[in-house]
Parts: C-alpha cells; structure tokens; sequence
C-alpha cells in the first residue's frame, strides 16, 4: 500500500448541483470503508459465507494525511474486495491518531463510511469547499501515490449529526491503482438497501436537508409475524427513507423493543445497522445463513400475507463478520 501525501487544495469554484441540491455523483456509493478489529476473523468469515472476491493489500501508513487539521499518526491493515456487488475497503487500524482508530475506540467494528466517486478533481475540490461553507470541516483527507497522479480522498466531519461518515474520492483517469477492487461479484448477491439506527429521524433528516440532500419522506407500517430471536415478538419502528440514489438509505427509529435496533446501539451506538439482500426464497434463504452460523435474528412481514404489494424481512447476526447486521428482503412477485 502506497504512502498517503499531501491534504487538498480548495478551489474557488461550484459543483454541479442535482435535483435535491448535491452533485449528481452522490447518485450512487462506489465503495464502502469499513472498519473492523479483527481483520482475519473477518476474512474467515468472508470466505465461509462464499465472498471470496477480495484482496490482501497488506499494511499501510497515514503520515502525511491530514485528521482534523493536523497530521494523522498511525498505520493500517486493508483488504480490497466486494460483499455481494458492493466494493469495500476492509480496514483494521492500529492505534495512531486518525479517523479509523478514533471510529474503532468509539463504535467498534462497522461501516465508516460510505463514499462516492467524484468524476475530476474539481468537483472533489468544489465539494469540499461547499461543505466548509456549510460549516462542515475534512475530517481526514489526503492522497494516495500511484504510478502517474495521486489519488485524492475526503472525509467528511458528518458522523456526529448525520450517523455516518460521507466521504469522497477521485481516481486520476479511472485508475483505481493500489485501491482496485475485484470486479467479479462470485456470490451473486446485490444489495438493495444501506440501513442506518438512530434515535430521532428527523434531526438526522434536518442534517442532510440543511447539506442539499432529499428529506426523509417517513412511514410507520403495520408489520405482522414478527419474531425476536426466533419468538414471536411485539417491536414497533418508524422508517425514514431517501431515495436520492440507486440504492435505497433507510433509517430507523425504534419505538419498542426488544430488537435488533437497540442491540445494535448499545453496543455501537446510532449509525449504520445492516445491509439488505433481496433473495427468492426467505426460508431457504434463512436455513443456509443459519448453517453458516447466522442465525436469524428478528424477523417479520408487512402487508396482507399472501397478495400482492406484500413481502417478508428477516435480519441474519452477522455481528461476528464486522459489527454489521444483514437483513433478507423478499416482495410477492409481481405478476
């Protein structure tokens, strides 16, 4: 892994603006970075569960890189690859003062942060520039050496008011160089759903909002069979949704427990809670994560069982894979 260099050069200039009021490239999250404790116990879990689409990129540094506002300390473990068609950057700091360590000392293993590709470094430098307008600050930026330009990265300072890390980054020509990621997706699965638990929803919608981002259009649904841990159970949740992306943010508010959201807190905090599947047939589905050693963990329906416009959810504990829920998600067929 490449030493990371020099911060970012802010440019007096504006990014293209998409319907809601943010770049058309927070359209879609190129790769997930997500940090974990146990690089290795993680990896053993990967492979059980059939992602094999992945690569040991070995130890790297961040001297040079900048965490809030001063150099960032420390050095890091990477593994490149893909859980389903999702591209991840599997990370395990050690120590050191940077935003890897400081998110595995507060939260634990989970996804830090989700990031998008900006289509040149104008629009990376534009962008930082309108956050800092904004009045949100680089949480840790810099640039990663390949054999021609550098790749330029920006992590935003929105975790405390926003639950996750947004960050950014630009690939001189596409080329992706000591950050490529595999581009087969071997499992077959597709994620339908990034998923967030937070206590209120709508300061975290105001957040967003206030930064150009869709406000959460929110539901509260009448669900039915619903089981915690595998009995039947009485939980109740309000939904926030944002579809300003082809993949669907989902934030959730529980209203009465026990569930899976609230386990989820007490241990991690509010943020990023699962990433969701969507598969053919839930029971088969459910057996096999439960063979590998995920059982289900709550599960339940919404709609008129057996009709149309109906469907079924069930969340997997795959806390032992990285601090992260999965959640299998079947509709009716449609006709």
């Amino acid at each position: 892994m490449s030493k990371n260099v020099l911060g970012f050069v802010v440019l007096m200039m504006v990014a293209p603006l998409a319907a809601e009021g943010v770049p058309e490239f927070y359209r879609s999250v190129d790769r997930l970075v997500w940090v974990v404790e146990d690089i290795d116990q993680t990896l053993d879990q990967l492979r059980n569960l059939g992602f094999t689409d992945f690569e040991d990129l070995g130890v790297g540094n961040l001297d040079g890189t900048d965490f809030r506002g001063k150099p960032a300390t420390g050095a890091y473990r990477v593994v490149s690859g893909r859980f389903g068609n999702v591209a991840v950057h599997w990370i395990q700091p050690s120590g050191g003062g940077n935003a890897f360590a400081e998110f595995l000392e507060t939260h634990g293993s989970g996804v830090f942060s989700l990031m998008h590709r900006t289509p040149n470094l104008e629009a990376l430098e534009s962008e930082v520039k309108r956050m800092r307008d904004l009045g949100v600050s680089t949480l840790m930026g810099g640039s990663i050496d390949t054999q021609s330009d550098p790749i330029r990265f920006a992590f935003f300072d929105t975790e405390k008011k926003g639950k996750y890390v947004l960050g950014l980054i630009y690939f001189p020509g596409g080329n992706e160089g000591p950050l490529a990621v595999p581009s087969t997706n071997s499992s077959g699965r597709v994620v339908t759903q990034y998923a967030f638990a937070v206590k209120e929803l709508e300061p975290v919608s105001e957040y967003w909002e206030r930064l150009g981002f869709p406000a959460m259009g929110f539901t509260h649904g009448k669900l039915t069979n619903l089981k915690y841990r595998r009995r039947p159970a009485d939980f109740d949740m309000r939904l926030g949704w944002q579809r300003h992306g082809k993949v669907v943010y989902e934030w959730i508010q529980s209203l009465r427990g026990p569930d899976v959201y609230i386990d989820h807190m007490k241990i991690h905090g509010e943020g990023f809670h699962h990433l969701a599947f969507g598969v053919d047939d839930m029971d088969k589905d459910i057996a096999w994560w439960t063979e590998k050693g995920h059982p289900e963990s709550m599960s339940g329906g919404w709609g008129v069982e057996g009709k149309p416009g109906s469907g079924r959810f069930a969340y997997v504990d795959t806390q032992a894979l990285g601090g992260t829920d999965v959640e299998l998600l079947w509709n009716y067929p449609s006709e």
